[in-house]
């Protein structure tokens, strides 16, 4: 077993759930996803295949799961590039090359799920009641970045709410090994405040003193926000990667960044407009189970502009406890379909229905909003879209 997969053992369960909430994106190069954005993205540098970027997501889940090493996933890493014909990557030809890629790809998704998994467990409440401290932790690697071991030397320890801890929670580059503790109270000879000059960048990197490029981010802490925001805050810097996730022989255009209420408004300006607006991904599919017989592993959810424009038909005026839909309504959708009470459409819909559809209700500021669905299903046309949408004040409960 090699040193860091015998450091960190089997995977616990808050690694094991970082790893479980990422989805499978297509990239050509290592940096079109950036920062935070990889806390909810799992990719492979040149890996633009589905069933390729399937197959090492499994393998890689399952090998840290069980504590195995880098050289049992080099060895399945041959078989499914061989399965998926997958030539050209980066390291291929050579042994060297090889052993260089794999460990790579390995060791930065054991490091970055650790890292996200001990940032599930020291943000807990209680834990940041009794411990509200973090100490920076040196790996104690010979060949140490000297940023990091003087970080550690001088056992710098910070409140775990620092700015210091939203660029230099480690880790902080490849290969980095360093960990971070939580405890009650600086100790006496430990440093409470970062060196000077911590948070001016390299000008030659664009990174903090000490931070490799596209490291500058605390693993874990951005694991609510949808890939979505990822796009818009332009974390995720290839569009046309999306597109492919989202969208390959499915037959329709669709809109991969544009804001929702842009979207929307001209959805209403432009009557002839006939394209959808990817909101993001079915999370926690086996949610689902209980109200549609579709696997919806994968599935994409849309809102069409002909969606909109029902709504602004059919309920833009106020019916008592109904009221009419604001274009910020359809910002919540993707939140409430995945956190939503689900149940099966009623009686009446079943009747006209032509593919399967259900219901996604939830409370907010007050308000019940209950949104339609349609599944669309098939060997590429996989996505969920929706149908109607009410909002209802407290009084129509």
């Amino acid at each position: 077993m090699s040193g860091i997969q015998g450091a960190f053992g089997q995977g616990f369960t808050e690694q094991i759930s970082f790893l479980r909430k990422k989805l499978n994106l297509p990239t050509e190069r290592w940096d079109d996803i950036q920062k935070s954005a990889h806390d909810r993205a799992f990719i492979v540098a040149g890996a633009q295949k589905a069933d390729l970027l399937d197959s090492l997501r499994r393998t890689i889940d399952g090998h840290i799961k069980a504590g195995l090493s880098v050289d049992d996933f080099r060895k399945n890493f041959r078989n499914i590039v061989e399965k998926h014909g997958w030539h050209g990557w980066t390291g291929e030809g050579t042994k060297g090359g090889e052993a260089w890629r794999t460990r790579v790809i390995y060791e930065t998704n054991l490091r970055t799920s650790y890292a996200a998994g001990r940032h599930a467990q020291l943000t807990d409440p209680g834990l940041l009641k009794r411990r509200p401290y973090w100490q920076y932790v040196h790996s104690g690697a010979e060949h140490a970045r000297k940023e990091h071991k003087a970080w550690g030397d001088a056992k710098l320890t910070l409140p775990h709410d620092h700015p210091f801890w939203e660029t230099n929670y480690p880790p902080n580059g490849w290969g980095c090994g360093c960990t971070v503790r939580a405890v009650p109270a600086p100790e006496k000879d430990a440093a409470t405040t970062p060196p000077e000059g911590w948070d001016v960048p390299d000008p030659k990197t664009g990174m903090p003193p000490g931070i490799d490029k596209g490291w500058d981010y605390a693993p874990g802490a951005k694991t609510d926000t949808s890939l979505r925001q990822f796009v818009q805050d332009k974390l995720i810097t290839y569009p046309p990667a999306i597109q492919r996730a989202l969208v390959r022989d499915m037959g329709k255009k669709l809109s991969a960044t544009e804001r929702v209420e842009d979207f929307t408004a001209s959805a209403m300006a432009d009557k002839s407009r006939a394209d959808a607006l990817w909101l993001g991904f079915i999370e926690q599919p086996e949610r689902f189970a209980k109200v549609v017989k579709t696997d919806l592993t994968g599935f994409v959810v849309l809102l069409p502009a002909e969606a909109a424009r029902h709504e602004e038909k059919e309920h833009s005026r106020d019916g008592g406890s109904q009221r009419p839909i604001r274009a910020d309504d359809y910002t919540r959708l993707l939140n409430g379909l995945n956190r939503g009470d689900l149940k099966p459409p009623s009686e009446e819909w079943n009747k006209w229905m032509d593919t399967e559809r259900f219901v996604s209700v939830w409370e907010e500021a007050g308000e019940t909003f209950r949104a339609a669905f349609g599944v669309r299903p098939g060997r590429h046309n996989r996505s969920v879209v929706l149908v109607s949408l009410v909002v209802k004040t407290a009084r129509g409960k």
